[in-house]
Parts: structure tokens; C-alpha cells; sequence
């Protein structure tokens, strides 16, 4: 069971491994682009060319779909961001219940967007764990646990990527030891427990009164979705790329403007911009930007 491009590799190292894939369970095709043509989800996708069949019900707590599970008989289900809770009926279904992979060191980051909220949170630590799936949301036993560092260069999209594949290997290792007899159900602390809620666009908006290292945590957790933004007069300008520097400023003022550098201060330090992109323009680095775009300083950023 699963739907976005992050549950792929999860999907493709069963696929190459031993064990038997007999059908794989997606949410329904969404409408895409301009032209709102009906797209089908990326496991989707892979499954047909590997002619599994693939089953994508609008709603996964109906008899007909209950029934259609209990007559595949799988011996477990891998769950990899389906994006819906799985309910009791499912879990009790397979002989070896339902196992989830989950990127966060859990229990911190529960929910919808672990690896964006565990960036923007300024966590220099992750992981990737496979759980044991109870009706609770992210809350099951620990099963497998494999810690990842996050880099300075990383953003959501680099995490993302890293997250995913180590996932499906260790999907594949959990089901080998879990047939086996060979795991230790580790059950988390609920007095550790974080959340990790689905993001929204808004939550991209920069307050240029937060500090320059709270505010480039948020741009590298919210690349490249939803992405980050503030005002520059009356258009809307996306931030991809930042960097601390030294300098200091009022929130959101642009304190140097030269051929190469936008540097604009926050509540504490300075940021130097590297990768914009101006609403109705293009996504540019910054010496391209400024040389289509005069902004002086003393400029006032945000709205």
C-alpha cells in the first residue's frame, strides 16, 4: 500500500527481492497540470510494468474492499505513505499484520510530513523505521531502526530521495527477519512523541523577524514543496537557496545589494539569498536575478 513517489523504492525492492508482490494498492488517479488530465500514481505506474495488479479504492473502510483484501490472502502488507489510516479490519487481515515505513526517528515526527518538519525543526539526526502498524497514527511497535544524518547541503528533496531507498532495503531485511522470528518489537515512549502535521502552502510564508537560522532551516524543510516566499513590493518572490552570513539589520531589510549578493537581516543575522525566483519570472540564481532586477538597499521585505 502506497501512493507517492517516496513509496517507489519500498515498492521496487519487493519487486526484486524474493518474496511474491500480488497486487498493490494506491490512492485513485488525481487530476494534474493546466489541463487537469487524470494522472495515475507513481507505484501505479511501476506496478503495471511488472503486471501486478493494482487496486485503488476511494475508500479503504467499505465490505467490497475488505472482502477483495481477504480473498488476496497476503501473508503481510508494507505500507510506504499510502496516505490514509489503515483500520483495524486491515491490520487483523494478514498473518504477519501490516508493517509501515516511516522516515523519522521515531517517536518524534509523527505524521504526514516527518522529513520536511524534522529539517525545518534545525534536527541534525533522522532516520528511517519500520513499524508494526497498529490502529494509532504512526504509534506501533518499533520493529527496525536505521539512523541518517542531515547535512547542511540537504533539503527535503535531497532527504526525500536518501530516505526512500534506504527504506525499501530495510523493508525487505525487516520481512526476512520478521519471517524468521528473528525481531524485538520495541514499543516508543510516549513522552517523546512530536508531530509532523501535512504541510500547507502558507506554512512557506518567511517571518523575517525569526532568526537567519530558523528561517534557513524552513527554506531547506519546505524545498521543493510548498517552497518558501515573502514580498518584494507587490509580487511574491520564492526563496530556494540561502546561506548565513555576518551583518546585521532590521527584519526583512535588504542591508547590501551589489552585481553578485542580496543579503536581507533578520530578528538575528543576516541572510545572504542565492536562488529566487520572482512571481511571472523564472527560477534564477542570484547574479542572474539582480541583473533584470534593481532593488536597493533599505528595502523592506514581507508584507
Amino acid at each position: 500500500m502506497g501512493t507517492p513517489e517516496f513509496a517507489v523504492p519500498s515498492l521496487k525492492a519487493l519487486i526484486e527481492s524474493e518474496h511474491e508482490v500480488i497486487a498493490v494498492i494506491a490512492q485513485p488517479d488525481k487530476p494534474k497540470g493546466r489541463g487537469h488530465k487524470l494522472t495515475a500514481p507513481p507505484t501505479k505506474i511501476l506496478a503495471e510494468q511488472y503486471n501486478i495488479p493494482v487496486l485503488q479504492p476511494e475508500k479503504i473502510k467499505t465490505d467490497e474492499f475488505l472482502k477483495e483484501l481477504e480473498e488476496l490472502d497476503p501473508d503481510v502488507i508494507c505500507v510506504t505513505a499510502y496516505g490514509k489510516i489503515i483500520p483495524k479490519s486491515i491490520l487483523e487481515i494478514p498473518e504477519y499484520g501490516c508493517i509501515n515505513v516511516h522516515p523519522s526517528l521515531l517517536p518524534k515526527y509523527r505524521g504526514a510530513a516527518p522529513i520536511n518538519w524534522t529539517i525545518v525543526r534545525g534536527e541534525k539526526m533522522t532516520a528511517v523505521t519500520i513499524m508494526q502498524m497498529d490502529e494509532g497514527m504512526d504509534s506501533g511497535d518499533m520493529l527496525l531502526v536505521r539512523e541518517v544524518p542531515i547535512s547542511d547541503q540537504d533539503d527535503a528533496g535531497t532527504m526525500f530521495e536518501k530516505l526512500s531507498l534506504i527504506g525499501g532495503e530495510m523493508l525487505v531485511e525487516t520481512i526476512g527477519l520478521l519471517t524468521e522470528g528473528k525481531l524485538n518489537p520495541v514499543k516508543q515512549d510516549e513522552s517523546l512523541v512530536t508531530y509532523a502535521p501535512m504541510l500547507k502552502k502558507s506554512d512557506g510564508e518567511i517571518n523575517w523577524e525569526k532568526s537567519a537560522l530558523e528561517i534557513w532551516n524552513l527554506i531547506r524543510g519546505l524545498n521543493p514543496w510548498p517552497g518558501t516566499f515573502t514580498k518584494l513590493g507587490q509580487k511574491t518572490l520564492k526563496i530556494f537557496k540561502t546561506k548565513i552570513v555576518e551583518g546585521q539589520g532590521k527584519p526583512g531589510e535588504v542591508v547590501l545589494s551589489s552585481k553578485n549578493d542580496l543579503h536581507i537581516a533578520t530578528g538575528d543575522g543576516v541572510l545572504d539569498i542565492l536562488e529566487v525566483q520572482i512571481e511571472g519570472g523564472k527560477r534564477l540564481d542570484i547574479k542572474s536575478f539582480i541583473a533584470g532586477h534593481q532593488i536597493k538597499e533599505g528595502t523592506i521585505l514581507g508584507s
